[in-house]
């Protein structure tokens, strides 16, 4: 056998790569967004970045837990859960079917209580993560970036904002967008009160404010603008 022959089919014999879909609201691949308590946003998701997997794994009220398993080469049925990749003992992908039947199947070895139980679990965690959403929404519509200006020595001055991360802002890239606006210096330092705040080098308040309400998106109401002068000695 050429050398090339027998390097061709061993690189043909080898597991290949396989791309993973996670799902963008709870991080798990779609298979598993129904044990999350975001169901119908994980649904809402994959149908508008991924509408051919919604189709296989939501119409006609699949779920995409109950499947069958079947290889590509043999059709060999596979009883046991399937892995979050290639199978060692195959020399093939597994292919993931979705059927009626099973859906059917499974069904019918639940009891009504357990079916009314996981239907209560189910409405239980939706709830729960829905009343997080709402807190959560809330405690940014209450959060307030503060812009503050301070004096240094020989009338310099530096502008320190914090307050961005509670509006769902990456304080890193903030200050490294900021340092290329204006064209100085900007990093992530802590705070006094163990937080983080970006400060820039300069007088660049207003600018902020805009770049905040204008870019950022926050609320006008939620951004005050302070000044913060250096105590003479006396």
């Amino acid at each position: 056998m050429a050398p090339e022959t027998a390097a061709s089919e061993a690189a043909s014999n080898e597991p290949q790569a396989r791309h993973i879909v996670y799902c963008g609201v709870c991080t798990l691949p779609p298979e598993y967004c129904e044990f999350g308590g975001t169901v119908k946003k994980c649904q809402e998701w994959l149908e508008k970045h991924h509408p051919e997997m919604h189709e296989k794994f939501y119409s006609e009220g699949m779920s995409p837990m109950v499947v069958s398993y079947e290889t590509s080469r043999d059709q060999k049925k596979v009883p046991s859960p399937p892995p979050l990749g290639f199978d060692s003992k195959m020399s093939t992908p597994l292919i993931y079917v979705r059927s009626l039947e099973a859906v059917a199947a499974t069904m019918s070895t639940l009891s009504v209580d357990a079916q009314k139980r996981a239907a209560k679990d189910s409405q239980k965690k939706e709830a729960k993560a829905a009343a997080a959403e709402a807190k959560a929404a809330e405690a940014k519509a209450q959060a307030q970036v503060l812009i503050k200006r301070v004096e240094r020595n020989k009338r310099k001055y530096v502008t320190a904002v914090s307050g961005l991360e509670a509006h769902g802002m990456d304080l890193k890239k903030v200050a490294k967008e900021w340092g290329k606006k204006f064209a100085t210096g900007s990093s992530v330092t802590k705070t006094a009160s163990g937080g983080e705040e970006v400060v820039v080098q300069g007088d660049n308040s207003d600018e902020i404010f805009d770049w905040v309400v204008d870019v950022a998106g926050v609320p006008e109401d939620n951004v005050d603008c302070i000044e913060d002068k250096k105590k003479k000695a006396t």
